[in-house]
């Protein structure tokens, strides 16, 4: 095993793809001679140069409608937003063009793209700049949408991501961007299902969904919980939010009895929502107690770091919930 940086395997995937393939290309704000913001892109126009690692205005709306565009030709676009706060004005091409036209082509015109870029509160930059967009774009049929934990999940899953005839919604988390996770010796080989879950830690009293960077309070969570309790909680890295995995889910949850979600998204209509119907679905008599979730507070985020704290998921938060959940007073 050894160490690797979120922003690099990022980087590194993108290079990885563009050298194996010249339709790829890589366009945004600032990921250019900037190196980008999050220097997720560093050195790769010194490599590719600008015809293919291309700099924009601050004009979301009209890179990705050319992107598009460019993937209805045939080429194969990475789109960065240097935040996911901002695809908001470029949803029109991703949601009406990018996820639709295969259907309403009659399978004649393929979309191979990817939008990427940092999803969710990073910490302290307000209520326009913090918003998890996750079940917006899985609410929509015609997009992939993934959001990778490690460094390996992020190479891994971008690598397909890109290669991938359908246009991918691809969630990184800032937070994550200077962190190092451990990654197989030979991960330059390896490649990652858009449609899977992995059991991050195996366990036989609760599960508990999560994905990016709360699959990180999750796990520490668990940790407490074992030690501290003797409560063993099973922790799912969803990594795909369209299509979720349902199986790995309704599996999980009909050995522990008992599921809690975390996201860092609102409760209102969120991938929580999703998860408890699935449950519910598919796994109602196994349930022993009522399926839960904890979700970022319903009110615009904070800007003052404490009110920013009491409004999000922490690990408190999912022990004293995981806790009640196991009747342990």
């Amino acid at each position: 095993m050894s160490s690797l940086l979120f922003r690099v395997a990022v980087r590194d995937a993108i290079a990885t793809e563009m050298r194996a393939d010249s339709n790829v290309f890589l366009m945004g704000e600032e990921i250019g001679l900037y190196n980008g913001a999050y220097k997720a892109s560093q050195g790769l126009i010194d490599e590719f140069g600008k015809d293919r690692v291309i700099d924009t205005p601050i004009t979301e709306y009209g890179f990705s409608g050319l992107c598009v565009g460019a993937a209805f030709a045939g080429l194969r676009p990475i789109v960065e937003f240097m935040t996911f706060n901002f695809a908001m004005q470029a949803i029109d091409h991703i949601v009406n063009s990018a996820a639709k036209t295969l259907y309403m082509s009659g399978g004649a015109i393929n979309c191979p793209i990817v939008f990427r870029g940092p999803n969710g509160p990073p910490g302290n930059v307000g209520a326009q700049h913090s918003q998890c967009f996750a079940s917006w774009y899985a609410h929509c049929p015609g997009l992939k949408v993934v959001a990778p934990y490690t460094s390996f999940e992020a190479k891994a899953l971008l690598r397909a991501a890109i290669r991938d005839d359908n246009p991918v919604i691809f969630l990184e988390h800032e937070s994550l961007y200077g962190m190092e996770f451990d990654a197989p010796d030979n991960e330059d080989s390896k490649l990652l299902p858009l449609d899977k879950a992995i059991i991050a830690r195996a366990g036989t009293d609760i599960t508990i969904t999560a994905f990016s960077k709360s699959v990180d309070l999750a796990l520490r969570a668990a940790d407490t919980l074992q030690s501290q309790y003797g409560i063993s909680a099973e922790v799912i890295n969803l990594i795909s939010l369209r299509p979720i995995d349902r199986a790995t889910i309704v599996a999980s949850v009909k050995k522990t009895g008992r599921i809690l979600n975390i996201e860092e998204g609102w409760a209102a209509c969120g991938i929580g929502a999703e998860i408890m119907a699935i449950v519910v679905e598919d796994a109602f008599d196994y349930l022993d107690c009522e399926p839960t979730r904890i979700s970022t507070a319903d009110v615009p985020m904070p800007y003052a770091k404490n009110l920013e704290a009491l409004a999000l998921p922490d690990q408190l938060k999912i022990i004293d919930t995981v806790r009640a959940m196991c009747g342990h007073s």
